[in-house]
């Protein structure tokens, strides 16, 4: 046996463990808990077929439809929030700042929390008896109204707030990595011809940074879809269903109310969902890899 083959064999050797993780542990219990979605499986699996039943009591749901509204909201200001601080933040800090490294240290710090530590924290800060709000009023300012977390109409916004200040800083790191890597020549050129600096940014940073963006974006998007921790930290899905999302209702379905069967619909529409969101995504950069490969 050649030595190329013998390095070809273990090679697969090595790879045969995750090989069988990702099909058994992965994929296995996917198509697990896509079988028990047909099924009216409750506290224990069932192999009674009921066709589609829970999906349909899935999307009669109200609570559910709630949640997927939630989501949306939550994910396009959680995602656009994010890109357009972070890149704020990089090209502030791009400008050669002293203490560059505290800040930026200070600013990725949020992302190294969990969700959890950042849902108490600004559970804690938006609580109207205990936070900000009772701090202001303690000071004299008796109107000064900050109540998100208990407002029915602005709670998910409090959840943006609370997530952008903790992505924003991933978003910083990438865009800041990928202005550093533009070629100084262009920035002398721009200043030769009398550029502002903000047009700078906008007009010739900025569509460089759109793969690098693009994938940032792609990891909060990933991120927005099993959204849980920060809503049960913050609100726990209320005021009544003002921030419940659709990883909670699956959550609550599974171990509080024992109904095994739509908890895995749900789960299996979520998976879907990602799907969907990251098709796209990967068959335009299989494409552009084979447009340059061609070239």
């Amino acid at each position: 046996m050649s030595v190329k083959r013998k390095r070809n064999l273990s090679a697969i050797i090595a790879l045969l463990p995750t090989w069988f993780a990702a099909v058994v542990v992965f994929i296995g219990t996917m198509g697990w808990s896509i079988r028990l979605s047909f099924t009216n499986s409750t506290l224990f699996p069932s192999s009674t077929y009921i066709g589609f039943a829970q999906y349909s009591k899935l999307f009669a749901s109200a609570k559910w439809l709630a949640s997927l509204q939630n989501v949306l909201i939550f994910g396009v200001l959680y995602v656009a929030g994010c890109l357009v601080l972070g890149f704020l933040l990089a090209a502030a800090l791009d400008r050669k700042i002293r203490f560059e490294s505290a800040f930026r240290t200070i600013f990725l710090y949020p992302y190294a929390m969990s969700f959890v530590v950042t849902g108490l924290i600004w559970q804690w800060m938006l609580n109207p008896t205990l936070g900000i709000q009772a701090s202001v009023r303690s000071l004299g300012w008796e109107s000064f109204v900050l109540d998100w977390v208990v407002n029915r109409d602005m709670a998910i916004y409090a959840l943006v707030l609370a997530g952008v200040w903790q992505g924003a800083g991933l978003v910083m790191v990438i865009a800041l990595a990928g202005i550093r890597g533009i070629e100084a020549e262009q920035w002398k050129a721009a200043r030769v011809d009398g550029i502002p600096v903000w047009r700078i940014y906008v007009s010739i940073i900025l569509p460089q940074l759109g793969p690098a963006l693009a994938a940032a974006g792609m990891l909060l998007a990933m991120g927005v879809i099993k959204t849980y921790d920060i809503v049960v930290a913050m609100t726990n899905g209320g005021p009544g269903n003002a921030t419940e999302v659709p990883a909670k209702f699956i959550m609550d379905n599974l171990f509080g109310r024992q109904n095994l069967g739509l908890a895995t619909a749900g789960a299996t529409v979520l998976v879907l969902s990602v799907i969907i969101a990251v098709a796209p995504f990967r068959y335009a950069m299989h494409m552009r890899n084979r447009a340059e490969g061609a070239a």
